[in-house]
């Protein structure tokens, strides 16, 4: 076994909560709170992992360039990133939501070009572009249903899990860009050097997907 702990890059929040369990099913546990916790590298219960928690859009970053050996990002963040020296293995099922364009409900048609408001930049002027329309993108880090309402913007492309703040906003969703689950993804080098190592976590989290998805 190698000398140098294996790294597991994880976010807080919603995909951290729904991976611990899974996680605990590979043997993996961390030894203290988090949420209790200013640190941000945890020993775990295996003697040759330790888990980081950072920001849910850094978790590729650090895998693709050695920071972590895997770690677990949500499809949207997958996507807006790229995945460019990342192995992409498992879908977790965790952390379910839809990727979506969203506009005023009952707005009239819009004449010229859409600007459209979002931190998914990369995935919404691919996908107006797929579809031959040009369009101004607005890059935002939150907020985002306010910008039809202010009339900064005349769409929104967003994460959308219930739809309830759409709703409250007098907004509603028009189209489905993407199905967004937790994913791990694994560094392709580390892939080479400590594939054994990798591949037994990868296999028992596996195993513990196939035993939640038959309980439910």
């Amino acid at each position: 076994m190698s000398e140098k702990p294996l790294i597991i890059a994880l976010s807080k929040g919603r995909i951290l909560k729904e991976t611990l369990p899974l996680l605990k099913h590979a043997g993996i546990e961390m030894l203290e709170d988090p949420a209790a916790s200013r640190k941000l590298i945890f020993d775990t219960s295996h003697p040759n992992v330790k888990i980081v928690i950072i920001r849910a859009t850094d978790v590729p970053p650090f895998v693709q360039h050695g920071g972590a050996d895997l770690g677990v990002a949500g499809k949207d963040v997958l996507m807006e990133h790229g995945a460019e020296g990342l192995f992409e293995p498992l879908d977790l099922e965790i952390a379910r939501c839809k990727l979506m364009v969203a506009g005023l409900k009952d707005a009239p048609p819009v004449s010229g070009r859409l600007r459209v408001a979002s931190k998914f930049v990369n995935v919404a002027r691919r996908y107006f572009a797929q579809q031959g329309k040009q369009v101004e993108i607005i890059k935002l880090y939150g907020a985002m249903e306010l910008a039809p309402l202010v009339g900064l913007a005349d769409r929104i492309v967003d994460i959308v899990d219930t739809g309830n703040t759409l709703r409250a906003n007098g907004l509603e969703p028009t189209e489905v860009i993407a199905q967004v689950s937790s994913r791990i993804v694994v560094s392709r080098a580390s892939m080479k050097t400590r594939h054994g190592e990798i591949q037994t976590i990868l296999d028992k989290l596996e195993q513990a997907v196939i035993e939640k998805r038959t309980q439910q």
